[in-house]
């Protein structure tokens, strides 16, 4: 059942012209298209090009993979070299299921140019034992065996020491990779990152193994007399991994996989023994899905993938099961897949139970975020209970396991005072573990070090990665992004950095409270629910980020014939994992209608009429329509809340004390640089129940050029006296943005300083070195042409009309 302190939010449903309900029934001829039109509608396909490439991928022109330009071309042309000298060459994945099916492409796609196994090999890092991307040992192993080159594949953007490393034991490396990208270009051969393209490009939102897909696809288009397989062969592995990855289908990643579905789809109808691919028909049947369905990828494929490297560790096999043709073999590492999720699915439910007792013990009234810790808990099922907890409570969740690391040389945390910035540059790839120093400043001495390792998961409003960041000072090591994130901390630092963090999360909501949501796009009854609807809603697969499965709200219903039973693995043993059927009523139809509750007993269902938010499926194994839910609450609790874009106030340029006082308004003082910025503003007045105001003034701002003396003067002054200055302080005096202060403190080191880090402050001081004139120009180039770019947008969203803020913080980002 939902917390009682969940907010429903209903999103708003604004009626589309007649023209556009038209257009949208012609691709639904059994309904009136209108649930289709006004979710479309909401989504921002709002004309009838948009509308035509979204629903048929038949009217899209994908992008050629030579948009990448140069970096490609480099790319192609090492690959032909290390072809042409027969040198030997090694795909390095990653251990998720976008890493698992990246690896799969190569392996497929490459292997059409060198021979498997003599020529070609590939390495999937231990989950359980190493972290995401490149790590030296492994490039120690692959320079004792003569390759010559490594490709990587959804990692590797950020190993700039790794690299290096490579290089110098006569290794070139090629990366492909979708995460964040360093500050500078990685000194590799190439790198095929769309994060270097423009955000609205159509290649922009590709994840790693579409990536690796583009590579293979260029290498088709240059050597097209070579291959002997069709390159459309890999299609089905780049929408598994697309839709494993969470990644927002649109563009080019819609439309591939579009297209790859409908190769899963015709591949799983051959008979088993003429399958392409009959590890993943052996694993679609154990999972009971047919490979038609995003749904089949997201619930069945995408977490048996993941399962194994979670449960294992090491998950190399699963790049057979996914390309080996030798059926027998493949039903075997199916069944093991399998194994490892009922195992996972066990575990997750243990360590479920286990946080829901300690969670008694915490007062959320006074918890921002939360920080839990167990040396049983099993590492890696933390991110996905973090994620459940996260949803349920509407907190950031972090949750630790203990382990003894190695005895070594190693950095000594618990002195740890002073780390350089530049070890502290955004790390892209998901809860990748990577060290915050590796330099001598630091005491290092030969110990075991008790570390606290684990998964961190947040919610759509807190930057999580920004916030564990800045307690760096009590973390061995640390990577994520906003929403997720992996680190790993001394056990003694756990109190501190539990205090620190929430003590910082307090002060940056200020009067914000923190509340679960749970949000339903139409609401519908139970007679609308069946065939018609879900070819109708259908129309908008494959959903993902930016584009959603649509949530249904169902109100004054009630449920019958409720039943509970434990899952059984596909031996027949019973697994600690509950779901419960039930059939659903409400006063529109005297027909009731099937669902299930995954995770959940049958007493959690209220008793008499109830509300509830649900997903409308198929369920090809039991050959009928049925509902998935989601959230369920007594009808006499209800109260909705109807998202409005009324809820932003216009205060920009004027005097706005007087309106403060009227208003309960959350107040935007800052003119902020970017759409992301303003979004998750609104999101936070959405989760607060508040009007957003938008107060900022007109900027008054200073040349550029003049920012770098001033800085140049507080870093001299500074420098002088050994006085410290935190970030914030920074920002004010210089009215500039976080980037750009960055890239000046990075100007700041070509010219002659030293910035490290003390704890919540910078110390600046002056370094002799010599640094070549083009370096330091170079650095100030990029300093001045940052800020000039923060300014542009000031200015930009100074003066925006307030109908254009409306409609793009209304627009999903799709």
């Amino acid at each position: 059942m939902t917390n009682d302190q969940t907010q429903w939010i209903l999103a708003p449903t604004e009626q589309p012209p007649d023209w556009f309900i038209a257009a949208v029934k012609q691709y639904t001829p059994a309904s009136s298209g209108l649930y289709a039109a006004q979710l479309l509608w909401q989504r921002g396909i709002q004309d009838s090009q948009q509308l035509a490439t979204f629903v048929n991928y038949q009217n899209y022109q994908p992008a050629s993979p030579f948009e990448f330009g140069e970096e490609m071309h480099l790319a192609i042309t090492r690959l032909q070299q290390a072809s042409k000298l027969g040198e030997k060459v090694a795909i390095w994945g990653d251990f998720d299921a976008d890493g698992i099916t990246s690896t799969a492409v190569l392996w497929d796609g490459l292997g059409q140019f060198f021979q498997q196994h003599t020529q070609l090999t590939y390495y999937i890092p231990n989950r359980l034992r190493e972290s995401h991307g490149l790590n030296n040992s492994g490039i120690e192993n692959l320079a004792k065996q003569n390759f010559k080159l490594i490709v990587t594949c959804d990692t590797g953007s950020t190993n700039i020491d790794e690299i290096i490393y490579a290089q110098q034991l006569g290794i070139d490396v090629i990366v492909t990779d979708h995460h964040t990208l360093p500050a500078q270009r990685p000194p590799v051969t190439a790198i095929i990152n769309p994060r270097y393209l423009p955000s609205e490009h159509t290649l922009f939102h590709l994840s790693g193994v579409a990536v690796a897909y583009k590579l293979v696809e260029a290498l088709y288009q240059t050597l097209p007399n070579v291959p002997q397989d069709a390159l459309e062969n890999l299609l089905d592995l780049v929408a598994v991994g697309l839709i494993a990855d969470l990644v927002q289908l649109k563009g080019d990643c819609r439309y591939l996989a579009q297209l790859g579905i409908q190769r899963l789809q015709a591949d799983f109808k051959q008979p088993p023994t003429a399958r392409r691919r009959p590890g993943v028909g052996r694993l679609l049947e154990l999972c009971q899905k047919s490979g038609d369905r995003p749904t089949d990828i997201s619930f069945g494929l995408g977490p048996r993938i993941n399962a194994v490297s979670r449960i294992q560790g090491d998950a190399s096999f699963c790049v057979e099961l996914l390309t080996s043709r030798d059926a027998k073999h493949c039903n075997q590492l199916a069944e093991e897949t399998e194994l490892a999720n009922t195992r996972r699915k066990s575990l997750q439910k243990d360590v479920q139970t286990q946080v829901a007792q300690k969670l008694t013990q915490l007062d959320l009234s006074t918890t921002s975020v939360i920080v839990l810790e167990d040396p049983q808990w099993p590492a890696g099922v933390l991110g996905l209970v973090a994620g459940q907890v996260a949803q349920e409570t509407g907190r950031p969740t972090i949750l630790l396991s203990t382990e003894l690391a190695e005895e070594h040389t190693s950095t000594s945390l618990s002195n740890h005072t002073s780390t350089p910035l530049s070890n502290l540059g955004n790390r892209g790839a998901l809860e990748e573990l990577a060290p915050l120093s590796s330099n001598s400043a630091l005491n290092t001495q030969h110990s075991a070090l008790v570390l606290a390792r684990g998964s961190a998961r947040s919610i759509n409003s807190v930057d999580l990665y920004q916030l564990v960041k800045d307690q760096a000072h009590l973390l061995h090591r640390f990577g994520g992004h906003p929403y997720a994130a992996g680190l790993s901390l001394p056990v003694e630092n756990i109190p501190l950095f539990t205090q620190a963090i929430n003590q910082q999360l307090r002060q940056s909501l200020g009067s914000t409270e923190l509340m679960p949501t749970v949000q339903a796009d139409l609401k519908v009854t139970v007679a609308d629910l069946g065939k018609e609807l879900f070819l109708e809603l259908k129309l908008l697969e494959p959903c993902g980020m930016g584009n959603p499965v649509p949530k249904l709200l169902i109100q004054n219903c009630w449920f019958e014939n409720a039943w509970h039973r434990n899952q059984q693995d596909w031996q027949g043993k019973k697994v600690q994992y509950i779901k419960t059927d039930f059939n659903i009523r409400d006063d529109s139809t005297k027909n009731p209608f099937p669902g299930v509750w995954w995770g959940h007993y049958k007493d959690e269902l209220p008793v008499g009429k109830s509300d509830c938010i649900v997903e409308l499926d198929y369920n090809s194994f039991k050959k009928r329509y049925e509902i998935r839910l989601i959230a369920v609450r007594p009808s006499n609790n209800s109260e909705l809340t109807q998202q409005y874009s009324t809820q932003i106030l216009d205060w920009r340029n004027q005097e706005y004390s007087a309106l403060s006082t009227q208003h309960s308004a959350l107040i935007l003082e800052q003119c902020p640089t970017s759409w992301d910025e303003i979004r998750m503003w609104w999101q936070r007045s959405l989760y607060n129940h508040q009007q957003l105001a938008l107060a900022w003034s007109k900027p008054h701002l200073q040349p550029p050029q003049e920012i770098w003396q001033t800085l140049v003067g507080i870093a001299k002054y500074l420098s002088r006296t050994q006085q410290l200055v935190t970030r914030t302080q920074l920002l004010g005096k210089l009215g500039i943005g976080d980037r750009s202060l960055l890239l000046g403190i990075k100007a700041l080191k070509y010219c002659g300083f030293i910035a490290t880090r003390q704890d919540r402050y910078l110390q600046i001081s002056q370094n002799s070195q010599t640094i070549s004139s083009h370096l330091v120009d170079t650095a100030v180039t990029q300093f001045l042409s940052a800020v000039s770019e923060e300014q542009f947008q000031q200015q930009y969203f100074s003066e925006v009309p307030l109908s254009t803020i409306v409609a793009l913080v209304n627009r999903p980002i799709a």
